[in-house]
């Protein structure tokens, strides 16, 4: 079994508990461990592998800049998710 990389395992957990989120969002909801430089690359990744889906928001009337991209969990990774919770706490269950 591949394991998941700290960041999109991270990811995963923030956006099983909010349901959706935007990318400062999950910088914020992290405490830090996710940067403003990286989450967005790491967001990408995780959508190319179909962990998570995004969709643009509608530009407000009125607003300046870019619109915001939502992020949400697929079901392809609700269920990496919980594999991978099932996994560690077998491992962990193992070692006692």
């Amino acid at each position: 079994m591949h394991s998941i990389p700290k960041k999109e395992l991270l990811v995963l957990d923030i956006l099983a508990a909010s349901g959706q989120m935007h990318g400062l969002g999950l910088v914020t909801g992290s405490g830090g461990a996710l940067k403003r430089g990286t989450v967005y690359v790491t967001l990408g990744r995780m959508e190319a592998k179909g962990l998570v889906s995004s969709e643009q928001e509608p530009l407000q009337p009125g607003a300046i800049g870019l619109p915001r991209r939502i992020y949400r969990l697929t079901p392809l990774g609700e269920r990496a998710l919980t594999a991978w919770k099932t996994f560690t706490e077998e491992l962990a269950w193992g070692k006692r």
